[in-house]
C-alpha cells in the first residue's frame, strides 16, 4: 500500500498543472528536422519539430502522447526551448538524466522547473518518459544542423 500511496503523491498538483498546459503543441509546417522518440516501457511518445537560426532554436512544435510525468517534462521544455543552443539543450538533458538516476543537481535555468520531477527518481520505469522531450529536442537539433550544412 505504501508504494501505491507514494506513486499517487508523485503525481502532484504541480505536475498535473504542467501536464495540462503543454506549450507549442502545434506541429511545424516546414521544420528543419522532426524526431519522434518512444519509451519502450510505457509506450509514451514525443515528436518534436524545430527550426534553427543562427545556432538557436527559432521555432518549435511538439506532439506529446505520454503519461503525466512525460507531459510535465514536455511542458517545462516547451516553455523554455526557444532561443536555446545545442549546448543548452544537451546540458539540460544531461542534468535531468543525472537528477533522475543519481540524485544529481537540478537542471540549470531556464530548465530548473524540471525539479518538480525529482520525486520520480525512485520510479526507474518512468525515467524514459520524462526524458523524451529533451532527448527528442537534442536529436532534432543535431538533425537540423546536419540538414542545414548539407
Amino acid at each position: 500500500m505504501s508504494g501505491e500511496t507514494d506513486l499517487i503523491k508523485l503525481y502532484s498538483g504541480q505536475i498535473l498543472q504542467l501536464a495540462a498546459a503543454i506549450p507549442h503543441t502545434d506541429r511545424l509546417e516546414a521544420p528543419d528536422a522532426t524526431v519522434k522518440k518512444r519509451s519502450p516501457l510505457c509506450g509514451s511518445t514525443v515528436t518534436v519539430d524545430l527550426t534553427i537560426e543562427d545556432g538557436r532554436i527559432a521555432r518549435f512544435g511538439q506532439d506529446v502522447k505520454a503519461c503525466a510525468l512525460g507531459q510535465a517534462a514536455a511542458s517545462v521544455v516547451g516553455a523554455n526551448v526557444l532561443g536555446q543552443t545545442r549546448e543548452g539543450i544537451e546540458t539540460a538533458r544531461d542534468a535531468l538524466k543525472a537528477m533522475l538516476k543519481q540524485d544529481g543537481a537540478t537542471p540549470p535555468a531556464p530548465f530548473d522547473g524540471l525539479e518538480v520531477l525529482r520525486p520520480a527518481r525512485d520510479y526507474k520505469n518512468r525515467h524514459a518518459s520524462i526524458m523524451l522531450a529533451l532527448d527528442a529536442t537534442a536529436e532534432a537539433f543535431d538533425a537540423a544542423e546536419q540538414a542545414n550544412c548539407a
